[in-house]
């Protein structure tokens, strides 16, 4: 809150001069730099502070008086910014001096924190202002101690050369959120939802619709006209509805269906597209039980919904993601992950976020990129689970999450209500969590204090695709944050289970230290982003429930955490990064990133696809033959690392919930749950379908419709790669005959099919093969055909 008899208003330099003279030379300003200036010397800087446009120098005044001088900065921009050359700075950056008036009799307690309050209200009075940035000289203790008290971090020492020479630390303050306990105001704006916006959603996803339901032979269109044209037909059982369209028939069954192309009539009239129309019209083909009907068209409807609001909000171009790149790292990275569009590229319903509602989407959706501040929760120890890496403690976790004011507060908050820190454990909660779930839901957990609400962390975070992950903008290289978030999405409530997290780090240390022994892992440069450390709570009656009775629910799974390794610290110089989704993605003008990445790579298509190859593809095969390892390797759970636009190598993330060993290798008895009795022609399906079906084909029809690398060109650079493998692994030519990579089909296991037959739950996760479904077999693109010559 302001105080308003603390006021700022511009310097007026003719009349404050001799003022400001006696201030900036005054002894105790010596940090202020300005020790034995002349009058004319005080001018003069003013005078070029107040010429520069990205500068602005204020007089400060309590109960009328002039009391201390503040300046404000552009730091990137300013010609008197000290911080002017530093990679640290983000936009929405604003740099601040405050120099209190020396006094004239006896100092006035808290006037100082008084004084440093309003010009930090000030600060953040400008809705552009994301951070506030200082350069504290190391010397000066006072100032530094006044900054962590206000919130700031300090970020590491910095050697400056403008205005004069000094060792500064370089610190930061994020800006402020409401409290945890206080709900956001509502917003009762729906500016998103206009006709246009759902006219071009609902031919977005009625194109997909047609074409992934096609794939998995739900639908089966036939052609119409003179087939060099392409045309095909899809009428609805009893013959009322007619779609027809455009489209070309690719590798592995893939339709390229053209969006513009698509026409439906009703009884012979030209009707609207609509989705949610076209789920009725096709249901006796589609299976969806008549009970879960109307949930699979809510998640229809909301996934429309995202559509529109990114239509009206996500204005970034391929061009802007390219720009992005050039800047920081971590900044590139989470523009393009918040530029994401589609969601996953076979679920129709991906974008569900059923519990969320319009202004839930606009703090917490990936596509919204706004910063988000996590809940903290104590968790009685006695009822809750920690579990750590080998190479990690406890003591250690908090100290890399958590800076010291922050657990100060943490512990005093405990203190103040008669409790003792040592009796409790920290949990991260998504804002939504805590605010719809955890406050209502277990509110007899926090009545009788097991669960101790501790409010916000000082950190700012950003969702990233999965939702209920979050990347810190703050401190980049410390860990992202998995969060349980109970909202029904893309076939599952977005839960965490305790139990299930567990052993997550003993997975996670398991498969990392493996992929870090293999000489073939380590040539591709494949590495894993290990899940250090997991957290659940399970004092709750819902966990007594299931321990009496056996009675399992979602209401498990909400409470629970973990904290995963950023891809920062990996970096070498001039690489970026860039979430492997981003290769299936098109802007509002219809401009696919990858082949924008292709033509500023300066390589040929061939060249650029066969080094993505490699660093993607050649891993998870040789994980697959070699160690009988399995990965979820789809877009969102791969980091690219980029040089000058290339794919150099990738990171592996997400792998406690989606790995899994197929053999009868030894494990320790930590991650004997990831063991699977898994079919061998099964086996193969982790590359059949994850990546061939579940990301290539994908990649593959862009490149060929925008005329960069035509598909069969596509396939036989895949095709070449796992051959390479092979021939680089004599060694390994059994498993290979065994897994037979290369044959001529493979089984056709359909994504869509799951969601519609379980709109709540689509596989059982502790059994992911035996709930797959079928539909025959694709012909494999990477088999060589004989010709009988």
């Amino acid at each position: 809150m302001s105080d308003p008899r603390t006021t700022l208003e511009p310097l007026d330099l003719d009349r404050d001069l001799a003022l400001l003279h006696a201030w900036v030379t005054h002894p105790r300003s010596a940090f202020w730099l300005m020790q034995g200036a002349s009058v004319a010397d005080v001018r003069e800087e003013y005078a070029a502070v107040a010429a520069d446009p990205h500068h602005q120098a204020w007089l400060g005044r309590v109960d009328g008086e002039p009391a201390f001088l503040a300046e404000t900065y552009d730091p990137a921009l300013s010609t008197h910014s000290p911080l002017r050359d530093l990679s640290d700075l983000r936009p929405g950056d604003l740099g601040m001096h405050v120099l209190v008036a020396p006094p004239t009799g006896d100092p006035v307690p808290g006037f100082t924190r008084r004084v440093f309050g309003a010009v930090l209200d000030h600060c953040f009075a400008d809705p552009d202002v994301r951070r506030v940035v200082v350069e504290p000289d190391a010397r000066n203790a006072a100032i530094r101690a006044m900054n962590t008290a206000f919130g700031f971090r300090e970020v590491r020492s910095v050697h400056l050369t403008t205005p004069v020479e000094k060792e500064a630390v370089l610190s930061v303050l994020d800006r402020p959120t409401p409290p945890a306990a206080t709900a956001p105001p509502a917003d009762f704006s729906a500016d998103h939802l206009t006709p246009d916006h759902l006219a071009r959603a609902q031919r977005h996803l009625v194109t997909k619709a047609i074409s992934e339901l096609s794939h998995e032979r739900l639908l089966s269109p036939a052609p119409v006209g003179d087939p060099h044209e392409g045309r095909w037909e899809l009428v609805a059982p009893g013959g009322r509805a007619r779609y027809t369209f455009r489209a070309e028939r690719l590798a592995l069954e893939h339709w390229a269906v053209e969006p513009a192309s698509v026409e439906r009539t009703v009884d012979g009239s030209p009707a609207p597209l609509d989705v949610q129309d076209l789920v009725v019209e096709l249901t006796p083909l589609l299976g969806i039980p008549d009970g879960l009907l109307p949930t699979y068209l809510e998640e229809l409807a909301a996934t429309l919904a995202s559509a529109a609001w990114k239509l009206e909000h996500s204005t970034l171009g391929v061009d802007d993601l390219l720009a992005a790149l050039d800047g920081p790292a971590a900044t590139g990275y989470q523009v393009v992950e918040s530029a994401m569009t589609e969601g996953h590229p076979g679920f129709l319903a991906n974008n569900g976020r059923i519990g969320f509602g319009v202004d839930d989407h606009a703090a917490y959706s990936p596509e919204a990129g706004a910063p988000v501040r996590l809940v903290w929760v104590a968790a009685r120890r006695e009822h809750a689970r920690l579990s750590l890496s080998a190479d990690l403690t406890e003591e250690q976790l908090w100290d890399t999450e958590l800076d010291d004011t922050t657990r100060d507060g943490f512990e005093k908050r405990l203190r103040d209500l008669g409790l003792d820190p040592a009796d409790y454990l920290y949990l991260p909660l998504h804002p939504w969590q805590w605010r719809s779930k955890v406050a209502v839901t277990f509110a007899p957990d926090v009545a009788r204090r097991d669960l101790v609400p501790l409010g916000e962390g000082p950190d700012g975070y950003q969702a990233q695709q999965s939702i209920r992950t979050f990347f810190n903008t703050s401190r980049p290289e410390r860990h992202y944050v998995k969060t349980a978030l109970a909202v029904q999405n893309m076939g599952f409530l977005r839960g965490l289970s305790p139990a299930y997290m567990g052993p997550t780090p003993a997975i996670n240390d398991w498969v990392a230290d493996l992929v870090e022994a293999d000489p073939e892992l380590r040539a591709c440069g494949f590495s894993v982003l290990r899940e250090r450390a997991a957290i659940g709570y399970t004092g709750d009656s819902y966990h007594r429930l299931a321990d009496r009775a056996g009675v399992r629910s979602p209401y498990q799974k909400m409470l629970a955490a973990l904290w995963r390794e950023s891809p920062l610290p990996r970096l070498a110089e001039g690489e970026r990064l860039a979430t492997m989704a981003s290769l299936l993605h098109r802007d509002g003008d219809g401009r696919a990133f990858v082949t924008a990445l292709v033509e500023r790579s300066g390589l040929s298509a061939t060249e650029w696809v066969r080094r993505w190859l490699d660093a993607y593809v050649r891993p998870v095969a040789h994980c697959l033959v070699a160690h009988e390892l399995a990965f979820m390797p789809h877009g969102e759970n791969l980091v690219l690392v980029l040089r000058d636009g290339v794919v150099d190598r990738v990171l592996m993330k997400d792998v406690g919930e989606e790995v899994a060993v197929m053999d009868d290798q030894p494990l320790p008895p930590a991650v004997e749950r990831i063991r699977a009795d898994v079919p061998q022609d099964v086996r193969a399906l982790a590359l059949h379908t994850d990546v061939l079906d579940g990301v290539l084909r994908h990649v593959a029809a862009i490149l060929h419709r925008d005329g960069v690398l035509a598909e069969s060109a596509f396939w036989g650079e895949v095709r070449d790669c796992l051959v390479r493998h092979r021939d680089d692994h004599p060694e390994l030519a059994e498993r290979h005959a065994a897994y037979d990579l290369l044959r001529a089909e493979f089984r056709h296991s359909c994504l869509n099919r799951l969601q519609l037959r379980n709109t709540l739950q689509m596989v059982d996760l502790t059994d992911q093969a035996e709930s797959l479904m079928y539909a025959g077999t694709l012909a494999n693109p990477l088999a060589v055909v004989d010709s009988g010559a």
